[in-house]
């Protein structure tokens, strides 16, 4: 059985999906880029800033799953830029810092809006 996740609490999908879908105990959270959703902007302040605004709608959707994140077993991180590597680690070690999920981390050569990185989750409930 599917069901959808949707909470105001982060941004509106930017396109035909969900921000989410559960099937059965697992979850699995659409891609978040570094959006307000006040303002439904990119985060001002370069790839830190979007990065700790993606992190920030997970948690949400966590939050609205009434989940957390040492419940995330899998993640995918997508830059634009592979030098901001770093940068996006010291952010995402500040959400995900032990018990760690798995992670795959990819560059890509654009994103929606012009962000500069994306992350996706997988959650067991």
């Amino acid at each position: 059985m599917k069901k959808c996740i949707a909470t105001q609490a982060a941004p509106a999908a930017v396109g035909p999906y969900s921000q989410g879908v559960q099937a059965g105990n697992v979850v699995y959270l659409s891609g978040q880029l570094g959006i307000d959703p006040a303002t439904g902007k990119l985060a001002e302040g370069g790839v830190a800033a979007q990065a700790r605004q993606s992190l920030t709608n997970v948690l949400a959707l966590l939050d609205s799953l009434g989940a957390s994140p040492e419940q995330v077993v899998k993640t995918t991180v997508f830059l634009t830029d592979m030098a901001d590597f770093q940068t996006v680690n010291a952010e995402y070690a500040k959400v995900f810092s032990r018990d760690c999920p798995a992670r795959s981390c990819v560059a890509v050569k654009a994103l929606p809006l012009g962000g500069l990185v994306e992350i996706e989750a997988i959650v067991a409930l």
